[in-house]
């Protein structure tokens, strides 16, 4: 609608002579003007209204404040673009919220490469269950359910073949190892283990990143899992350990049973509900809950007095984003949970609800501010 047509409406609707369809008409160039940016929207014309307003007036009353003496002519106006305003903004936030949605960033899955000793690499999210291959004796399969699995068919063959278990950011994967030991993966992390894991005196394997442990017992074959930083040796229990490069310490943390830590300079043992620390200032043991250790096994996440940093970077491997800070505290301490297998963007609100934080995402990237 031409801008002096508009005028005409509007100065009818302060006569109080414009018809009902001269006031749907007014009201609907109001909403399609809401579709323009806030740059192109014209300001009003209060000179132009003013005189319009004032030229109506008897000329004593020209004397007083036109606005303040016929304020209510004039809130018609004003409320008029407000509305104008108001309209606009809610389309930007619509729009802000409706991308906000779109952009969304699902939860990790269950994935993992494998990788044989002869260099070939199986991606298990893109096979079916079944048989996979079969080295030193060892048949290598995949159940229904997801999990790898390794079953002994000769057990006369002394080949050692090492086999590779690698989480990217955003997987996760369950193997049963040749011995019958179960090993959940962490997103970003590796196992690596011998077919003949049984064969020798100690059942040896390494790890990066963060697994989750529950040995099958044997007296005669210690179990001793490696990280950069420490060996953890048990006969037959259910631990876990978080050996990621990226954090300040090694923890380890048991359930059931007793293992033995070593570091390069001393060796503890810890017993069910402790967990151990190596870090650059020493060797440390408290006692934790352990429900919270292992809840991302059990597909959560639980926060208790956690600092942020700490949270951002698991965010960052589940849902494989890059976290930026403006300014932020991120030694601030949160507490609650959520499930793993929610968007980033509810995980990231339950935060928020906390106070003191706030998240933008920007593609794979979440952006924290105060």
């Amino acid at each position: 609608m031409e801008n002096q047509k508009a005028k005409d409406l509007i100065q009818k609707y302060i006569d109080g002579t414009a018809t009902q369809k001269e006031r749907d008409i007014l009201n609907a160039w109001y909403i399609q003007r809401s579709n323009s940016t806030i740059d192109e929207m014209p300001e009003p014309n209060y000179a132009y209204w003013n005189k319009k307003i004032g030229d109506q007036l008897p000329r004593a009353a020209k004397t007083t404040p036109i606005w303040s003496r016929y304020s209510a002519a004039a809130a018609i106006i004003l409320i008029a673009w407000a509305s104008l305003l108001f309209l606009k903004q809610y389309h930007q936030k619509t729009n802000q919220i409706i991308s906000a949605v779109t952009a969304d960033i699902t939860p990790g899955k269950n994935s993992a490469t494998l990788t044989l000793a002869n260099g070939k690499k199986i991606i298990l999210s893109d096979v079916t269950s079944g048989a996979l291959a079969e080295e030193a004796g060892v048949s290598i399969s995949k159940t229904k359910e997801g999990q790898l699995v390794y079953e002994i068919e000769d057990s006369n063959s002394q080949t050692n073949q090492m086999n590779t278990l690698t989480t990217a950011n955003g997987e996760t994967y369950q193997v049963r190892l040749p011995d019958g030991s179960l090993v959940w993966l962490n997103a970003a992390s590796s196992l690596t283990y011998p077919t003949s894991l049984n064969k020798g005196d100690v059942r040896r394997v390494e790890l990066k990143g963060e697994g989750y442990f529950e040995i099958a017992k044997d007296k005669k074959h210690p179990f001793v899992v490696k990280t950069a930083e420490q060996e953890v040796k048990v006969l037959g229990t259910h631990f876990n350990i978080n050996a990621y490069h990226d954090e300040r310490k090694t923890v380890t943390t048991l359930l059931e049973g007793s293992v033995k830590v070593s570091s390069s300079k001393e060796q503890k043992t810890l017993f069910p509900n402790q967990q151990s620390s190596i870090t650059e200032d020493g060797f440390f043991i408290k006692t934790v809950e352990t429900d919270d250790v292992i809840a991302w096994k059990n597909g959560l996440f639980l926060f208790n007095d956690e600092p942020l940093g700490s949270i951002m970077r698991k965010l960052s491997r589940w849902y494989d984003v890059e976290v930026i800070y403006h300014d932020v505290d991120q030694d601030k301490l949160f507490f609650g949970g959520v499930s793993r297998y929610d968007n980033v963007s509810k995980v990231l609100k339950k935060l928020e609800l906390t106070g003191g934080v706030h998240f933008k995402i920007d593609g794979r990237r979440v952006i924290v501010n105060k």
